[in-house]
């Protein structure tokens, strides 16, 4: 009777590492490229994390699987030098060919002599305050006490992973996420170029660097793992760099105003304007085009914006669009143990330092930024005609995302 128990146990325990065999191979950009090393994982100072160290206490299946990829797959990251060097020289002087980037401009000038941030210091005290306000059980916000397991699937797809250098990004729309995801493509190699894979980031052109299918994201997983899709997550964040950028919540706020009702964009104009201009503004049989609306005169003003997002018929019909949905919504920081939170303030110094962490600062820079880029200076301007209950009120919806990353409450613009 014993035999004939070992014997069944020993056949779900060959079946169910065939099955995990299978997946390893057959996903030839999941964990087909399981890279286990991460440049720094706390709480140890920053280094690399050798593929066959000690995991800490996982659960079960967490412990097999994580035992499983780490001994069958290791890294492959030795690069010749001489490409090494072309990937350098490639990325000194990248062509710009994308019409609106043109039209904005880049910021070529080094940022040498402003990089003299502790970063190191900085990251620790980001972190730390982040990690405080998680603790924090005065300091509430929706969603703050769910666990990981609790996140729905569809509000994973922020988080696009390279599993060739080890590293999770988070992205957040209007804080440089457009470049960020240009880096993750040469890294993990994701989208080709005549059979080539991409080595300059601003060679990748925009559309491409948005479509959903170009990125690995956490919301691929249950299409691709099933039932053990959680549990790769779990080990991934474990063993990953995460990181993510954040803003100044309401000069994102500015930007997205700007970057999606005041230039012509016929997709936001259809779904955001046409709704807004008929409850905020009184119009009725408005232009179907973007064009006509806006040679007609017919613009969403700031102020139908600032009354759409407090609006709470609009959460009741759908989420926040991802380009104005709080960071804590997006890339769930409590949950999330963030290894390195940049700030678009400190961009082109985050940047640097960050590449330096990841150990891939020799195979690209990051993009120069656009030069006309919105100001925290703006702030006063833009909510000049923006009733006091209503910044009030603003400031609550977005409050969690102004203390959970040290942005300042801003007292000027919520007092007479």
């Amino acid at each position: 009777m014993t035999k004939a128990r070992l014997l069944r146990l020993s056949v779900v325990l060959v079946s169910i590492f065939m099955i995990l065999l299978i997946i390893v191979y057959w996903d030839n950009v999941g964990t087909a490229h399981f890279y286990l090393h991460t440049s720094f994982s706390r709480p140890r100072s920053p280094g690399a994390v050798a593929a066959g160290e000690d995991w800490e206490a996982l659960p079960d299946v967490d412990e097999f699987l994580a035992k499983l990829l780490s001994s069958s797959l290791k890294q492959n990251s030795s690069i010749p030098r001489k490409t090494e060097q072309l990937l350098v020289q490639s990325s000194n002087k990248p062509m710009v060919s994308n019409l609106e980037e043109n039209v904005r401009g880049y910021d070529w000038s080094t940022h040498k002599d402003r990089n003299s941030l502790d970063q190191e210091k900085l990251q620790v005290e980001r972190q730390r305050m982040l990690r405080e306000f998680c603790a924090n059980s005065s300091f509430t916000f929706p969603t703050k006490e769910r666990s990981f397991d609790d996140i729905p699937n569809y509000e994973l797809n922020h988080l696009i992973v390279d599993d060739r250098h080890g590293v999770i990004y988070c992205y957040v729309p209007k804080v440089a996420c457009t470049n960020w995801k240009r880096v993750m493509i040469v890294l993990s190699e994701s989208l080709l170029d005549q059979g080539v894979p991409y080595r300059n980031p601003l060679d990748i052109p925009r559309e491409h660097v948005h479509n959903t299918s170009t990125h690995l994201t956490f919301n691929k997983f249950w299409r691709r793992y099933g039932k053990f899709s959680r549990h790769l997550m779990k080990i991934k964040l474990k063993k990953y760099t995460k990181f993510l950028f954040v803003r100044d919540p309401f000069v994102r706020l500015i930007s997205a105003f700007r970057s999606k009702f005041e230039l012509e964009n016929e997709d936001f104009y259809r779904r955001f304007a046409i709704p807004m201009l008929k409850l905020y503004s009184n119009h009725t049989n408005l232009p179907t085009s973007v064009s006509e609306a806006f040679g007609a005169g017919l613009r969403v003003s700031f102020s139908d914006f600032i009354q759409y997002l407090l609006d709470p018929r609009t959460e009741k019909m759908a989420p926040f669009n991802e380009h104005w949905r709080q960071v804590y919504r997006l890339c769930h920081p409590c949950q999330i143990d963030y290894d390195f939170i940049g700030k678009l303030e400190t961009l082109d110094e985050d940047a640097a330092y960050l590449l330096q962490l990841l150990k891939v600062d020799r195979l690209l820079r990051f993009p120069p930024s656009y030069r006309n880029r919105t100001a925290s200076s703006w702030e006063d301007n833009w909510f000049a005609k923006i009733p006091l209950a209503w910044r009030q009120q603003l400031y609550k919806l977005y409050e969690a995302d102004f203390v959970l990353f040290g942005y300042p409450k801003p007292e000027n613009l919520l007092k007479d």
